[in-house]
């Protein structure tokens, strides 16, 4: 059921089509464009030799396909006004919204577009260009890049949203499988499993290492978690147009288990293509998927104001096991 959804087409760099029927042989209906939101009004899986497991949704007019459609819905929030000194992981609730910086020079300027259940840390308010309250967001990439956001778009994580799963479970007990066969994560208690899910890995075949930082594929071998961001901001400040260059901010619930690589669990936004190799050599989870396992890996994460202010964690963490 998609009932309430409304699907945002999040390829910025291909060209998506809705079709007269689920299928790409059949008459095209018309072309989208990046960031176009659509009513999903139900979803069909269809099983083939080229695509498989592939997700198709009923729009207006025909038919879509679902590699790069993000499911959105649209939540307005009440403010809020009590910030706490070490910022406030929010998670925004809308499909997207603008964040917009400020200087005396140029006056107030669009920075980027900030996309649904992505995740950021609050620092303060501030009068926005429209000379209501807004929040000032502070990027976990660099505490001098700041910009602000609509407060009714975000919605505070609370804390119970952080507490580690499964805390009864001794550490040596607990370990990840990857098949990149079968592109599935499963999640171990001992011999039981108790979580399994559709991933994207790294594409090509060459894999991501010093000796190849540009190489893609997700590295086989067996790693432990190193460190957890709920937020991470991942690329740079800016896209340059430069090959390979690009900016994600607010990745959400990012695991790192080959840091000095960059290889990580974390949340996805841009693609919806769980099942088929997507990225550039990390796990890329449905959101929901990616705080699963945020929350059950160690070392367990606590909120800034109980960390010392630090926005993530280290910690010689889960037994991860690639194949």
């Amino acid at each position: 059921m998609t009932r309430g959804i409304i699907g945002r087409v999040a390829a910025d760099d291909k060209v998506i089509y809705i079709y007269k029927e689920p299928d790409y042989d059949s008459e095209i209906v018309r072309r989208t464009s990046f960031d176009e939101l659509l009513h999903l009004y139900y979803e069909l899986e269809i099983e083939d030799g080229e695509h498989p497991l592939a997700y198709w949704y009923r729009v207006w007019g025909g038919y879509l396909p679902g590699v790069y459609v993000q499911h959105t819905r649209y939540r307005l929030n009440k403010p809020f006004d009590d910030i706490f000194e070490c910022g406030n992981l929010a998670e925004i609730t809308v499909p997207y919204t603008e964040a917009y910086t400020f200087s005396e020079y140029q006056g107030w300027k669009k920075k980027y577009r900030l996309y649904y259940e992505t995740t950021h840390w609050i620092t303060g308010v501030k009068t926005g260009p429209d000379g209501k309250p807004w929040y000032e967001l502070t990027s976990q990439l660099s505490t001098s890049l700041v910009y602000y956001v609509r407060r009714e778009h975000l919605r505070l994580v609370q804390d119970i949203e952080y507490l580690p799963t499964s805390i009864h479970v001794p550490p040596i007990d607990k370990h990840i499988l990857i098949s990149l066969e079968d592109q599935t994560l499963s999640a171990f208690e001992s011999a039981k499993l108790v979580f399994k899910t559709r991933i994207s890995s790294g594409l090509g075949y060459k894999e991501v290492n010093l000796k190849n930082p540009n190489a893609t594929a997700t590295p086989r071998g067996t790693f432990n978690v190193t460190s957890k961001y709920p937020s991470k901001h991942m690329g740079g400040v800016i896209a340059t147009g430069a090959p390979g260059s690009y900016t994600l901010p607010g990745v959400p619930w990012t695991t790192f288990f080959i840091f000095e690589t960059g290889v990580a669990f974390h949340g996805t936004y841009w693609h919806n293509n769980f099942g088929s190799p997507m990225s550039h050599g990390c796990i890329n989870m449905r959101n929901s998927d990616a705080k699963w396992v945020f929350r059950w890996v160690n070392p367990a994460y606590d909120p800034p104001y109980k960390n010392h202010c630090d926005w993530y964690n280290t910690g010689y963490g889960t037994r991860i096991v690639i194949d």
